[in-house]
């Protein structure tokens, strides 16, 4: 069976209403090891019956088999996988790849070998015989006529296929060279069907096997010199599974190539994926907030493993209760009195600098490990906390040491023994007491939201009348001196000392109005809470035990009584053992505080997991979606003039390799490597773009001056961005890809010259 056969072959060219014919009424057949030798004169057609053979060129009429099959039904792809088993080409005007080195363009047609070293040593054997081993590292656009056919002729025999075909391989070469390579040519052919177009009978004649004369469109003559070589070897052949494989593999080598060979055009496509991928990672972040508003709403204050408890009845609890449930239920700790952790939200800390004023709304907290990574220590005194803050506050306290030690949290004086910072910019500032410096917070959260209370004071000075004062404050110090409080009013500012007790006189009542709790479950409302007469409370021994000065906690004509802490957690804790009908306990993890909270709820106990969520109003949900979706509708809208942007640019970058991949095809690459090189050449694009973004992103929020304008993102939102630009990459090569092959090769090749 023949190679190949021509049965009736006709080209008709069709242009602006005139009809050409190419050639007509073809017959011939080719077998394995023939060396045919084309003859004729200029446009007698010899280049349209090489373009129809090597399937670069449609045939209007007739038929045309390959290895007995038949052609005409055949489609562009079809055609690109024959080039790809059957076809080299040597082209007349050499379609070299100029952006390729000599050595590129050779193992460009080796990349079915997978040993790079092995390929490279092909391709330089090859080279060698064609006497370029000077020019290896050359571009081809630096290459004299002749190099350039020398290289494409090179690159012609490294191909292993069964067919090869030249036009006019010698024509820019010396009659030296040209012999040359023209015995190269039969040597490296000897197993396969060589066809020649040239001028020059002669220069091929103790080569060729059959001459074929061509005039005028049609076969003059078809002459048989010697036998062919009976020497043929086999296609080599590859499961599809392999073939997938190496076509990704080859695919690769080729994008990496292609990226190499223009340096100008793919650092503009870096840079144009560089200020896609920055785009999208800005709009993101300024756009975040719109997450957060639909951010979960918990009902308490979320901590690992805790659950809030009440009584069904709405009584309060005991020590000794809460002790007991602890142990049979398995709880690690509990807590009393937790008002203070989901009271953090109007919890704040006020710093106050030279230049400046700080307010920062923050968490209480105790028993929390930050690690190692602080400033300064934990928390060991009463009156001392550890500040978890947002790196940018760390001009304010300070970077390798501490530059402010005194604070205001609530209303409360507190040392500060260390600072955390953090970049996650979503989360919450957290304070880090001690276990009894968190009993005095709570008290001073609790004592100062109490509606009504009031203190009467009375100084009876010798000789004179008494004077009575109403303080309507009461702050928590560590700095009262022993037997003394400290009084400030309209009327009188100073230590009153309790040692004689006949010049002063302490009373009052601190009482509660209805308390109130309420829960999702139910609602309870209690019985007038017990007065707390606080002319008892004073006159103990362990009042305070520092001494600094009080001047800055309270303002001029503010009134206000100033006890010792421990004395207004005694206070607090009175009024809240009559009222307060919440605790909590700690579990090791959230799945075993679940677990408990149902077990709870079985011993008739109202157990509600911290990380429980409640459905916000009907306004709230309105106002959120409208918020996010007007911030959606701004990251849309900049993501698609982004994208535009991109594809313009991108698809304009097309025309800089059409012509580089209309040889590629013309070469029998195969398709699926041309496809994957394209995609992998953008893709190498990304990669900087991507390295770019995420130095950029860590420069942001590591930056105390800049962290606070950007929404921290996660690593999913990262994933995202990534996600986004691949897709609009392979999107925009997708299309590129339809445009190029939507042409034949033969369009491709006179339409898209490289540049």
């Amino acid at each position: 069976m023949p190679l190949l056969s021509l049965r009736d072959i006709g080209k008709i060219y069709v242009s602006e209403g005139s009809v050409a014919v190419g050639i007509r009424g073809v017959n011939l057949s080719f077998e394995r090891g023939e060396f045919v030798a084309v003859t004729g004169k200029s446009g007698s057609g010899k280049s349209t019956l090489l373009n129809v053979i090597s399937g670069m060129d449609t045939y209007e009429e007739g038929e045309l088999f390959i290895e007995g099959e038949p052609t005409s039904h055949y489609l562009q792809p079809d055609w690109e996988a024959y080039r790809e088993k059957y076809v080299s080409f040597i082209f007349q005007d050499y379609n070299i790849i100029e952006s390729f080195t000599v050595l590129e363009n050779v193992e460009l047609a080796l990349l079915h070998i997978e040993d790079e070293k092995e390929r490279r040593a092909r391709a330089m054997e090859l080279i060698r015989r064609v006497g370029l081993a000077s020019h290896v590292g050359v571009k081809g656009s630096r290459l004299s006529g002749g190099q350039k056919q020398r290289t494409v002729i090179a690159r012609a025999l490294a191909k292993d296929s069964p067919i090869i075909l030249a036009d006019e391989p010698t024509g820019n070469l010396d009659a030296a060279t040209s012999r040359e390579i023209i015995a190269l040519l039969r040597e490296v052919s000897r197993d396969r069907l060589l066809i020649v177009v040239t001028h020059s009978f002669d220069e091929v004649a103790p080569y060729a096997t059959r001459h074929v004369r061509v005039h005028d469109g049609a076969i003059e003559s078809d002459q048989r010199l010697f036998a062919r070589e009976e020497k043929i070897a086999p296609l080599p052949t590859a499961t599809e599974r392999e073939r997938r494989r190496r076509d990704v593999r080859d695919g690769f080598t080729l994008g990496r190539v292609m990226f190499k060979a223009k340096p100008r055009l793919s650092l503009f496509l870096c840079l144009l994926m560089l200020i896609g991928t920055l785009g999208v990672f800005a709009l993101t972040t300024l756009c975040g907030e719109a997450g957060a508003l639909f951010a979960p709403n918990y009902m308490f204050t979320p901590v690992s493993g805790r659950v809030v408890l009440a009584k069904q009845s709405g009584a309060v609890f005991t020590e000794a209760e809460l002790a007991d449930l602890s142990a049979r239920f398995g709880a690690e700790s509990y807590l009393h009195f937790d008002a203070l952790l989901d009271g953090g939200d109007a919890y704040g800390l006020d710093v106050s600098t030279e230049d400046e004023y700080y307010y920062e709304r923050v968490v209480p907290a105790y028993g929390k490990d930050y690690g190692d990574d602080i400033i300064g220590r934990y928390p060991e005194a009463d009156d001392e906390v550890l500040l978890s803050l947002p790196i940018t506050y760390q001009p304010v306290f300070g970077k390798d040491s501490l530059k402010i030690h005194t604070v205001t949290l609530a209303d409360m004086p507190v040392r500060v023994s260390g600072v955390r910072y953090y970049y996650d910019n979503n989360l919450t500032a957290e304070c880090l007491f001690t276990e009894q410096g968190f009993r005095t917070a709570t008290a001073v959260y609790y004592l100062l939201r109490q509606s009504n209370y009031k203190i009467d004071v009375t100084v009876t000075p010798e000789g004179e009348a008494a004077q009575r004062f109403s303080v309507h404050r009461i702050l928590p110090s560590f700095t009262v001196e022993e037997g003394k409080i400290y009084v400030s009013s309209d009327d009188y500012h100073g230590f009153i000392s309790l040692a004689e007790r006949q010049n002063v006189s302490v009373t009052g009542e601190v009482s509660l109005s209805w308390s109130y709790y309420k829960h999702q479950y139910d609602r309870w409302e209690g019985a007038d809470a017990k007065p707390i007469t606080l002319a008892r409370v004073f006159t103990r021994a362990d009042m305070a035990q520092r001494a600094p000065s009080l001047s800055s906690y309270v303002g001029e004509g503010e009134d206000a009584v100033i006890v010792s802490a421990s004395l207004l957690c005694e206070m607090a804790e009175e009024m809240m053992e009559n009222a307060y009908r919440q605790a909590s306990l700690f579990f090791a993890s959230d799945a075993a505080a679940h677990e408990a909270s149902e077990a709870l709820q079985a011993a008739g106990y109202i157990a509600v997991p911290s990380d429980t969520t409640y459905e916000p109003d009907g306004e709230t949900v309105i106002l959120n979606l409208l918020a996010a979706l007007m911030l959606a509708f701004v990251w849309v809208l900049g993501i698609l003039f982004l994208a535009f942007f991109i594809h313009l640019c991108t698809t304009r970058s097309l025309g800089a390799f059409r012509g580089e991949l209309a040889i590629m095809r013309s070469m029998g690459i195969p398709v699926k490597v041309i496809r994957v090189g394209m995609y992998a050449r953008m893709l190498l694009c990304l990669v900087p773009a991507f390295i770019i973004t995420a130095i950029v992103a860590v420069f942001l929020f590591t930056s105390p001056a800049l962290n606070e304008y950007f929404v921290y993102l996660y690593a999913w939102q990262y994933a995202l961005i990534a996600l986004g630009m691949l897709l609009l990459t392979v999107r925009t090569t997708q299309k590129q890809i339809k445009k190029l092959f939507g042409e034949s090769v033969k369009t491709a090749l006179k339409g898209g010259a490289a540049e």
